[in-house]
């Protein structure tokens, strides 16, 4: 039996909230005597059976008065459904079914009916009211049953039990009945038929409601008795009963509540017909008229006294007490009926007293909890008319949802960002400037509907801040626009997300970003008195635009907020070339424009390169007038690869370049043509100081001008194949003789780069065509690849960081080209294995440089926080090159060692990248991958335990848990020992934690450690012949030992291990 230790939740609302509206929740729980019409009963319930089998006195006056709806007319507002004819027919066959028949029912054909859905809802209803009306104790008990059997409970209620028991009494039989032994009951069971059931549940309550609402719902005697069972399972503490009796107590509520505004409705129609008619002269008015509305309006008020007092009974004896349950489900249930109450029946709900409520469960630990709350508020806000009666409320929990913007659960903060757009839409003061400033940061994270969201809020502010002012003309209202986004662009702390800020926007903002004629104007105006865009200001529109661009040509979301690759619709797709055809003949005259007047600006000249990437370039020989804008377009990059030497815009140039020198078009010999001539003029530069450079005559102008040359080339090497130039041979000296003098270290960066690049490009080349390939230039190629890594290596210990690092990162890249055995015989001379001191080198390198706390390496003042993001994502880098040298075969597993001792320590800056390595490295071989990891602790345990090591080897490796033991209780006092013991005790888990738990995969790594470690020691000093024994234990259970043992067993075991034979 599935039992919750308590049934009331320890979760209490928050302190400050409880005081803000009406005091303490206990004191706003405490209703009145007074409020309860509905006497529940609590004592032996016995039905007077002595009565008529019709209804009583005042029941047949309230049916005389609501008789049929097909004989009179019906009440205004009142619902008629009318019967389909294949509900009428099965209705028609189910009603001929015998007195006895109906008296053994239990429940159990409603139950079934409801669970499957093969039949109608309201024809269970249906028939379930004619039992009832021929006995009223048996339909009660088969109602009662069905509330049992949708609790998941197999006890039963019997009529002796209804009618001699208490409530009380009757769940706790119940409750000893419940046999089952996991928390699974129908309401919560899930896939589609978990669902349809509870879907079917909460029909059914809402139908009986409905069909009763004339007649039984003013009875004392069915909806008495089951708000009183109700109540009794809501106090339970079998979850099942709570979580059940709950979700119909709560939709039982929803559906009278409706009933009630109903009944209101026709109150206030019959009170204003009643007025009317007394208004009327003495002549002219109807006594008996009258009369007749009087008793109407007498019967109905009655009517909403007695709903009042049924909902008030529901309200006190299962929401107050549910609401705060422990179990987030049901209060999610709780919250979410809330909300039919407040929206349904707002006169006698929509008010502090039960408003509360949602503002304490705003603080609550489940965010489905918070989700329907938000949600709740959502549809009231909505509403206009309840504006007024949300003031206090917003005064009081307006914080509380500030705060929740920021919620963990990401869905429940793109709700609440939806929710201040209503506030701040629909109330005047709801929220202040500095308020909505806390919302406007949404738009750059990387949940992409809550960005959607805060660029809707944020869009919604631009505009209302657009239209307060007068003097914009409406021609001109989006120029205002984009002033005010650059401006908010500016002032935000996120310059380098502009691409965030505009997928964050696209949604409702797309008209206003796609205005490329009103950007471009506003880029190409003179700066003059009160006109034009300062520095900042164009450097923010040209960011802004250039990621426009990308969205509409691309329509594709940021990197982070991409959820997988969603493929466009034929209309997507053809509203997206249209697009691009419309940015592409709205650039190609602009763009060579805007590259000369910023010409001199790096970063606005490397944005606005990125432009040509988006165009659709056939349309630059499509038409005869826009061919003289490829010679100006490859003017203008050409010109800014000769005046700037930056790597970030020398590679945005490089990347145009190597797109417009594409076969695919027609005018790609031009740009060919181009490219050659640049290249050859940086080439003649170069060479004019090289020998000067390496004689050491050279001053600083020639030293500049050769290492900005080199630059060029290096960036141009990535992009196309220039070993025509022969540049490995004049780096390499470079390289040698920068080592000696260390006095050009600003040419070694760009001739490691030309030098890998080199030898990549010869590979590419003999990959190509290795059949025609000549074995002396296989073997030039092997001794020009031994020669760069003896210069990298040599590069390695230099104290110049710049060549240090660069040299690491060519090493770990050439290595991995070359340094794979591949299946291919031509190319195996080709094949480089690095020596021991490289791999000893390398590994030096990463103790020193990677794995070491940043903040040593800074003097002086301490480093910006981009500088400290670029140095993390240079050593992510490098580590990155180091993994996949291990992963590629390179090196041995053992490598990973130097890698693995620092998983804990560094888990923050590198665990994402070590993770990986792991996870590959038990692909290659999971027996070597366990051996390296018990290697990588071994090498940690080694400094403190140096009398238990050999060579700087643990004499056991499963020794070391019990050393650790000892140390910890015999260095208590020693905190730096004990710092170090916690270090290794965390690693030592994390490690252990990579296993995985299953055993399967595991048992063949941990067998071979294990053998390793205790069989290797026992050999020497037992009998072998335990060692077998020992052994065989080991691999009792694998597929060799059971082939094995069945030889060696006698036959009449043997059968039973075998089996009969058949």
């Amino acid at each position: 039996m599935y039992l919750d230790p308590d049934g009331f939740s320890t979760q209490v609302p928050h302190a400050g909230c409880v005081s803000v509206v009406c005091g303490s929740p206990e004191e706003m729980d405490d209703l009145s005597d007074a409020d309860f019409k509905l006497h529940l009963r609590t004592a032996k319930r016995k039905l007077d059976t002595s009565l008529d089998p019709q209804s009583p006195r005042r029941l047949r006056q309230r049916t005389a008065v609501h008789s049929d709806t097909s004989s009179s007319p019906a009440e205004p507002g009142t619902p008629t459904a009318p019967l389909t004819p294949a509900v009428e027919t099965e209705r028609s066959s189910k009603r001929q079914r015998t007195d006895g028949g109906r008296s053994q029912s239990t429940g159990g054909h409603m139950y079934e009916a409801v669970r499957s859905g093969r039949s109608a809802v309201v024809t269970v209803v249906d028939d379930w009211l004619d039992d009832y009306k021929q006995d009223r104790e048996k339909g009660v008990c088969e109602l009662l049953n069905f509330l049992v059997q949708c609790c998941g409970c197999k006890g039963t209620v019997t009529l002796e039990m209804f009618t001699t028991m208490q409530n009380a009494d009757i769940i706790s039989h119940l409750t000893k009945e419940f046999n089952e032994d996991s928390g699974s009951y129908p309401v919560v069971a899930g896939g589609s038929l978990g669902r349809r059931f509870c879907e079917g549940l909460c029909e059914f309550v809402s139908l009986l409601v409905r069909r009763c609402q004339n007649s039984l719902l003013y009875d004392d005697v069915l909806f008495s008795s089951l708000v009183a069972f109700l109540t009794g399972l809501a106090d339970s503490q079998v979850r099942a009963f709570r979580h059940t009796s709950t979700l119909i107590a709560m939709h039982l509520m929803s559906a009278v509540v409706e009933v009630t505004a109903l009944v209101y409705a026709q109150a206030e129609v019959t009170q204003r017909r009643l007025q009317l008619e007394k208004n009327k002269g003495a002549q002219h008015r109807a006594t008996e008229r009258l009369e007749e509305l009087q008793n109407s309006l007498n019967e109905l008020l009655e009517h909403e006294e007695e709903l009042r007092s049924l909902t008030n009974a529901v309200f006190k004896g299962v929401f107050v007490h549910r609401y705060r349950d422990r179990v987030p489900e049901i209060r999610a249930i709780c919250m979410r009926e809330m909300r039919a109450w407040l929206r349904g029946n707002p006169a006698a709900f929509l008010n502090d007293g039960y408003l509360k409520y949602i503002g304490w469960m705003l603080h609550d630990k489940q965010a489905s909890v918070r989700m329907q709350c938000v949600l709740t508020l959502q549809k009231l806000y909505e509403e206009k008319d309840f504006i007024g009666r949300l003031e206090l409320f917003t005064s009081r929990f307006k914080e509380r949802l500030l705060c929740m913007v920021l919620d963990k659960d990401s869905d429940v903060a793109e709700e609440t960002v939806r929710l201040l757009l209503l506030i701040k839409q629909r109330m005047e003061d709801g929220l202040t400037g500095e308020e909505c400033g806390r919302v406007y940061p949404l738009v750059f994270a990387a949940h992409r509907g809550l960005a959607s969201v805060a660029g809707e809020f944020l869009y919604h502010m631009l505009c209302t801040e657009v239209d307060t002012l007068s003097e914009v003309e409406p021609e001109k209202r989006n120029v205002t626009f984009l002033n005010l986004l650059i401006s908010f662009f500016i002032q935000s702390k996120y310059h380098e997300h502009a691409e965030y800020l505009v997928d964050s926007l696209w949604a409702v903002a797309g008209k206003e970003l796609r205005d490329w004629e009103t950007m471009t104007s506003l880029l190409l105006q003179e700066r003059g008195e009160g006109k034009g865009l300062d520095d900042d200001e164009e450097a923010a529109l040209i960011e802004l635009m250039i990621c426009a661009v990308r969205q509409a040509a691309e329509s594709t979301p940021p990197a982070q907020r991409a959820l997988g690759k969603k493929n466009l619709g034929m209309k997507s797709r053809k509203l997206q070339a249209q697009e691009k055809r419309r940015i592409t003949h709205r650039f190609i005259p602009l763009l060579p424009q805007l590259l000369a007047k910023f010409s001199a600006d790096v970063e606005k000249v490397t944005c606005l390169l990125r432009a040509p990437l988006y165009f659709d370039l056939e349309a630059y020989g499509s038409t005869g007038r826009l061919e003289k804008y490829v010679e100006l377009l490859l003017s203008q990059v050409c010109e800014v690869v000769e005046k700037h030497h930056e790597d970030c815009l020398l590679e945005a140039s490089v990347r145009v370049l190597h797109v417009l020198c594409s076969d695919q078009y027609t005018f790609s010999a031009r740009a060919q043509r181009s490219v050659s001539q640049l290249l050859d003029a940086t080439l003649e530069k170069f060479t004019a100081h090289f020998s000067d450079i390496l004689q050491g005559t050279a001053d600083e102008d020639d030293v500049y001008s050769a290492t900005t040359s080199l630059k060029r080339l290096a960036v141009f090497s990535s992009a196309r194949d220039m070993t025509a130039l022969n540049l490995f041979e004049p780096c390499v000296s470079l390289l040698t003789t920068g080592i000696e003098s260390r006095e050009i270290d600003e040419l070694m960066v760009p001739a490691l780069k030309c030098a890998a690049f080199h030898l990549f490009w010869l590979k590419v080349k003999i990959s190509r065509a290795a059949a025609q390939t000549d074995k002396a230039e296989l073997k030039k190629l092997q001794k020009m690849v031994c020669s760069f890594c003896l210069v990298c290596q040599s590069c390695l210990p230099l104290d110049l960081n710049l060549v240090r690092d660069q040299a690491f990162e060519c090493l770990c890249d050439v290595l991995v080209v070359f340094g794979q055995q591949t299946q291919r015989a031509e190319l195996q001379s080709v094949s480089f294995s690095p020596d021991e001191t490289l791999k000893a080198e390398m590994a030096s390198f990463l103790l020193d440089n990677i794995f070491t706390d940043p903040c040593n390496n800074i003097e002086g003042e301490e480093e910006e926080e981009m500088m400290k993001l670029d140095s993390l994502k240079l050593r992510r880098n490098q580590l990155s090159g180091y993994c996949k040298l291990i992963i590629f075969g390179v090196f041995d597993l053992r490598a990973a060692t130097d890698i693995f001792k620092y998983y804990n320590k560094f888990y923050r800056d590198y665990g994402d990248i070590i993770k990986e390595t792991l996870s590959k490295s038990k692909l290659i071989s999971a027996v070597e991958s366990a051996r390296t990891l018990c290697l990588s602790l071994q090498q940690v345990c080694v400094p403190l335990f140096p009398k238990y090591t050999v060579n700087n080897e643990m004499l056991c490796f499963w020794d070391v848990d019990t050393l650790m033991c000892l140390s910890l209780f015999s260095s208590l006092g020693d905190e730096q020992r004990n710092e170090e013991m916690r270090e290794i005790r965390d690693l030592a888990k994390r490690l252990a934690a990579s296993f995985g738990i299953n055993l399967q995969h595991v048992r063949k790594p941990l067998l071979a450690l294990h053998q390793q470690t205790y069989l290797r020691r026992m050999c020497s000093s037992v009998n072998s012949r335990f060692v077998s024994m020992y052994e065989r234990s080991l691999n009792l259970g694998s597929r060799e030992m059971m082939a094995r043992s069945l030889h060696d067993t006698p036959a009449k075991k043997r059968r039973h291990i075998e089996g009969p034979h058949l």
